[in-house]
Order: C-alpha cells, then sequence, then structure tokens
C-alpha cells in the first residue's frame, strides 16, 4: 500500500523546520518502538545537517522486547546517534534524556547555555505526551489520534534543555508498502485516510505469520484458516461482528482487529526486524546497481 498523505501544516512545517535547524543543537526523534524503521521519517536525516541525533524507541510497553533490543543495538552503531528504549509511565528513564542530550553537545553545556532540541516524529508516536513528561507539567496539546500538533512549539525546561516541539510530519509518498500497512495498523495514519479493512487483513496475515499462539489465544481460534481473510471472518464470528443472516460485519471485525492491536490487547508484538529492512536495503542496492549498469550500456550502444 503506497500512501500519498502531506497536508498543508505538514507542508508548512518542513519549511519551518528547514529555516530554525541552525539554532538547534540536538535532534530528539521519536520513533514507536513496534517499527522503528517504518515510522524513522527520512526527510528528518536530510533537515538534521548533521545534528547529533537521540532516537526514542517510545511505547516500548507495546513492543516484542527481544526485537527492541535489536533495534537498539542497531541505532547506537550508526555515526552521531544515540538510541533508548522507553514509555510515557518510565519517569526515570525520561529524566535522562535532558544529560544525555548534553552529552552529546558537550561544548554547550560546559559553557553553562541550555541545550536546544528539536522533538521530531511522525504523527501519534507520543511527541507531545514526551514534552509534558520532560517539562513535568501539561503544555503540549496531547492526543489519541494522529495530526493534534499543527505548528512548533517552544519551551524552555529546568533541565539545562531548551524544546522546540514541530507537527507530526509524513513524508509526501511513503513507498514501501509494508511500511504503509504497518504505519496504517499502529495508528499513525488518520483511519479516514485508509481502508480498514485492507490494513486489518494485512494485520491479520502479519500476526498469523508472527505471533499465531497470540492470536488463536486471545479470539479463541481452535484451528488457524490458512489465509487473512479467513482469520478475519473467523474473529467475526466470535466476537459477533454479524450482519443479519449471520454474514461476517467485515469492517466492523476489522475495527474491532485493529483497536486491540494498538491497544495491547494482543501482546507486546513488533511489526519489524532489523535483518528484514538490512534485506530491503542489500536489494535495493542491487537494484540500483543493475539499472546504472543498463543505462550505461545503452548510452554506450547509442554512441555506436
Amino acid at each position: 500500500m503506497s500512501i500519498n498523505w502531506f497536508p498543508g501544516h505538514m507542508h508548512k512545517a518542513r519549511k519551518e523546520i528547514a529555516k530554525v535547524m541552525d539554532e538547534v543543537d540536538v535532534i530528539i526523534e521519536v520513533l514507536d518502538a513496534r517499527l522503528p524503521q517504518s515510522s524513522e521519517n527520512p526527510l528528518v536525516d536530510t533537515l538534521r545537517k548533521g545534528k547529533p541525533t537521540l532516537k526514542l524507541l517510545n511505547k516500548s510497553d507495546l513492543a516484542d522486547d527481544e526485537k527492541t533490543e535489536a533495534w537498539l543495538e542497531y541505532f547506537n552503531s550508526l555515526p552521531d546517534t544515540r538510541a533508548m528504549a522507553l514509555n510515557h509511565t518510565q519517569k526515570k528513564l525520561i529524566n535522562r534524556i535532558a544529560e544525555i542530550c548534553k552529552q552529546m553537545v558537550p561544548g554547550r553545556s560546559d559553557a553553562g547555555r541550555p541545550v536546544r532540541a528539536m522533538i521530531m516524529g511522525i504523527p501519534n508516536v507520543g511527541k507531545s505526551t514526551l514534552i509534558n513528561a520532560l517539562l513535568g507539567r501539561k503544555i503540549a496539546k496531547v492526543g489519541n489520534e494522529p495530526a493534534v500538533t499543527k505548528s512548533q512549539q517552544r519551551f524552555t525546561a529546568r533541565n539545562g534543555l531548551a524544546l522546540s516541539d514541530t507537527p507530526g510530519i509524513l513524508w509526501p509518498k511513503i513507498e514501501d508498502p509494508d511500511s504503509g500497512y504497518r504505519l496504517a495498523a499502529s495508528g499513525a495514519i488518520k483511519d479516514t485516510a485508509i481502508e480498514h479493512e485492507d490494513v486489518a487483513l494485512f494485520a491479520t496475515g502479519f500476526m498469523s505469520q508472527d505471533y499465531p499462539q497470540r492470536l488463536a489465544e486471545r479470539f479463541n481460534l481452535k484451528e488457524m484458516p490458512d489465509h487473512a481473510q479467513g482469520v478475519l471472518d473467523e474473529i467475526g464470528r466470535r466476537r459477533g461482528c454479524l450482519r443479519p443472516g449471520g454474514i461476517v460485519d467485515r469492517n466492523k471485525a476489522a475495527t474491532l482487529l485493529l483497536n486491540e492491536i494498538r491497544s495491547g490487547k494482543l501482546g507486546k508484538i513488533s511489526f519489524e526486524t532489523v535483518a528484514e529492512w538490512q534485506h530491503k536495503r542489500h536489494l535495493a542496492e542491487l537494484e540500483r546497481l543493475a539499472a546504472e549498469a543498463a543505462a550505461a550500456e545503452e548510452a554506450a550502444e547509442s554512441k555506436r
């Protein structure tokens, strides 16, 4: 599923971010721990101008612990990058963020000046909740749906951190089809912009393959159908998502399943692994090299 969703306020935010980036010392990029790569905005690398980046794998209480550890190891191996996993209830970890930011730009903090940090991330990953926790008071608007923050906001914390919040910007086009589905399943994309049933079928297929026991136990499935549509229909029957005549209301079943995934009722799950993305990058590089070789051969042929 290739998603095109770039509302006007997001385009404006991108321009504002580029304009003030010279006044920023550290980028705090908030990711969804369940899908760290899919929720990593490629625009951040373009906009940050080499600034050190702290990647926060938020909502770690909903993510698979083993897979999260692998993602932390990967991100921490990148240059000018630190990573940590947390959720909004872990006050001790949240309190460490300011100190880590200071460590990443020692010249600034040693001079006794506040470290200027910009918080970035796609919609609905918990940026505003994090700001409120860092400030110790409710300042930033919080919501349980994407695109609550519409404009850039600036706050000063007592811990030597000056914070800038930004709207949850998506990039113009999400090319990777799996990423599109994962973002939709996690709730990063507004439900009005997607087909519930398509996303639920993706989520059902994923759960059937990676976490079949969770699915069977949650919905009391004695036998797992061999295709996603069959599983979704069975969930609908088990939960009473029926139309007159006993026909499964798939939209209702889809909504129910997605709500249970997003709320953690199906347990701690992660939609993607480091190895999977490394494989995708390898294939993309091979395709790029093949395209370059074909173009060079075509150019040489045209000269003959």
